[in-house]
């Protein structure tokens, strides 16, 4: 289970350089952040219940970020043009 987690700390890795390299420099944060958090968790040795146990409260944290920034922050009707 810890090799998961530095396999997705790979990913959010490749993700915040894309992020990075496409000058948008607050995900490319924002992912960076997750890379390091996911890569530490990797090397923890925690039992295989307990990273599932982080895994469900980082989906549950994303999810209701996720929500609240497109429900408050987000202005409707303003595309990408």
């Amino acid at each position: 289970m810890d090799r998961m987690y530095r396999v997705m700390g790979f990913w959010t890795a490749i993700f915040a350089i894309m992020f990075y390299v496409g000058d948008m420099y607050t995900p490319a944060l924002l992912f960076l952040g997750q890379t390091g958090f996911f890569v530490l968790l990797g090397y923890l040795k925690l039992t295989e219940r307990m990273y599932i146990y982080i895994f469900g409260a980082y989906l549950t944290v994303a999810f209701i970020g996720f929500t609240y920034w497109t429900v408050f922050m987000m202005v409707p009707g303003m595309g990408s043009h």
